[in-house]
């Protein structure tokens, strides 16, 4: 029987987060059925060694392999990441960056957020076939147009038509060898620069502006927010509050779902934690953008 290539995951976490990581990594592994070895490919920043041992000694190895990247040596020699004003940390910006650390056999990319749970089978994701766009990606259930508040604002300069869809960055099927012949990267950064005073929700308003007609519709079941309350969603994606606080206000059933994969990871039995760790967290991000600052002057 021939082998078929592995799938290819790309993912960008810090620490606390990396309980989110390892429910995310075991639903994609408990829900794939076909025979591809599907290969996650981390960014680490600031994962502890006993994080990483939780999540490597949760996986099926039949299944998944994980190979771990510093976030440092993810980055061109000569990057600087934007900076902004949000408590979002910089590690957003690594997802800009994948052509450059992933390697070079890899033609094609998955690219998930680490607050999300898989239902479905990754692989039909996988062979989706996005013609001749660069991305394949699910219309943001918040910001449904590019003229919404929060989209693209500036959309009449950049010749964008304002009912144009504006899409959620938080899942993408990435076409790497479309991304690096149209220079995506560097336009994304540029349009960053350009037109920051307009970029609310940072990377992925500078995605929405230059991928505005080179994106792929995929089944909105694909990106369903925790707010949703949908039935049978694909994926469950758990923007805002997360399930591991206590103060977390949305579905109650996909809370459950979440546990019942945090459950089979090195977390089992873990319990909701309080508020402070979570401001503490917006903080360090916010500290570490203002080191940025003191550095790149």
């Amino acid at each position: 029987m021939q082998e078929l290539d592995p799938i290819a995951v790309v993912c960008v976490c810090d620490n606390h987060y990396a309980i989110l990581l390892a429910a995310l990594i075991k639903s994609v592994e408990v829900n794939h059925h076909t025979g591809e070895k599907i290969e996650f490919f981390i960014v680490e920043d600031g994962i502890t060694s006993k994080n990483k041992a939780h999540i490597a000694n949760s996986v099926d190895v039949n299944k998944i392999a994980i190979h771990w990247l510093v976030m440092a040596d993810c980055l061109p020699k000569d990057a600087k990441l934007p900076v902004d004003k949000s408590s979002l940390p910089l590690n957003i910006y690594i997802r800009l960056f994948i052509p450059y650390f992933i390697p070079d056999n890899i033609k094609k990319v998955i690219f998930l957020d680490v607050d999300m749970i898989m239902l479905e089978d990754i692989s039909t994701l996988w062979y989706t076939d996005l013609g001749d766009n660069i991305v394949g990606a699910v219309q943001d259930q918040f910001i449904q147009v590019v003229s919404r508040w929060g989209g693209v604002s500036n959309f009449e300069e950049l010749g964008i038509p304002s009912e144009n869809k504006y899409f959620n960055a938080g899942l993408m099927v990435i076409d790497i060898t479309k991304w690096n012949a149209q220079d995506i990267t560097n336009k994304v950064l540029n349009c960053l620069s350009q037109h920051k005073e307009h970029a609310l929700f940072q990377d992925q308003y500078g995605l929405n502006a230059v991928l505005a007609l080179k994106w792929y519709h995929l089944d909105p079941l694909w990106n369903r927010f925790a707010y949703s309350e949908e039935e049978s969603p694909y994926l469950i994606h758990f923007t805002g509050r997360k399930p591991i606080y206590k103060s977390y206000e949305y579905s109650e059933r996909y809370k459950i779902i979440f546990y019942k994969y945090l459950n089979m990871t090195g977390w089992k039995n873990f319990k909701p934690i309080g508020e402070t760790s979570r401001y503490l967290k917006k903080f360090n991000n916010i500290l570490e953008k203002f080191k940025n600052i003191i550095v790149s002057k």
